[in-house]
């Protein structure tokens, strides 16, 4: 899915939200990412996930973890780092395949649940936020460009809870366009959010691709308990572009029964 021309006419307008100026639309320019997607207990992932209409993708008794890590170097509301750790998924009234899932990517709500969205800045959290339900909270992060190795680390109340580790590849070479549906646990409510990137990818299949770290914080242990495998692949952009779009939804978070949310 491409960017959608209303999000493009909205070039050189304004926007005010909580106090926050927005310059129209809301984008990123040349910022690094990494990305690593890792083999976890589709049950336990389940288990984390609220309400009963977000399905955690699977093949057999195994699940996605997506982790990505965005230097944010150029936005609208200044430099900021964001560390994503979600949960490969789809929204509907029942599991989907993943061959379904991933040709019928709009039709079955395929995206990813995210579980855990540190930033760098307090902006960043006010409006992921108060705006479109993201989980965000303020964390140290960092993110390094070495020769042979990007990583990034996540602490919070001087603990750590991750470090990732992704092989850098020689060589970015693959030009990538695509969207994303994030979907956010807010107030009780299910949120949807959208964004739309591009850049030139590197890339990796090796189980030695990337590595995660967990530290001792309570956090790390709820990751911990997803038994976090080997990595099925991971990638490096030396600079992305993107807009999230102004547009997004939100339902109800459905149970089975009141004992459920009581």
């Amino acid at each position: 899915m491409g960017t959608p021309r209303r999000l493009k006419r909205q070039a050189g307008r304004h926007a005010l939200v909580d106090g926050i100026p927005f310059q129209l639309p809301v984008a990123s320019q040349r910022s690094p990412a990494l990305i690593a997607a890792f083999l976890i207990n589709a049950d336990r992932a389940q288990a984390i996930i609220p309400g009963n209409e977000v399905h955690a993708l699977r093949v057999g008794r195994r699940g996605f973890l997506v982790v990505t890590v965005i230097d944010y170097r150029h936005t609208n509301i200044g430099k900021y780092i964001e560390y994503s750790v979600g949960i490969a998924c789809t929204h509907g009234k029942r599991p989907v395949p993943l061959p379904l899932a991933m040709l019928f990517r709009k039709t079955c709500g395929t995206g990813q649940y995210v579980h855990l969205l540190p930033v760098s800045s307090l902006i960043s959290v006010r409006g992921g936020k108060g705006i479109w339900g993201m989980p965000k909270h303020q964390g140290n992060l960092d993110f390094i460009i070495g020769d042979e190795v990007v990583s990034s680390r996540y602490d919070l109340d001087g603990k750590m809870i991750m470090n990732i580790e992704v092989r850098r590849p020689r060589r970015a070479w693959l030009p990538l366009r695509a969207s994303g549906v994030n979907y956010c646990s807010f107030r009780g409510m299910l949120m949807a959010s959208y964004i739309y990137f591009k850049g030139k990818l590197g890339f990796s299949f090796s189980k030695d691709a990337a590595r995660i770290t967990l530290g001792d914080h309570p956090r790390a242990a709820a990751l911990g308990e997803l038994e976090i495998g080997p990595p099925l692949f991971a990638g490096f952009f030396p600079e992305t572009a993107g807009i999230l779009d102004d547009h997004f939804e939100c339902w109800f978070e459905l149970y089975g029964d009141r004992k459920s949310v009581v």
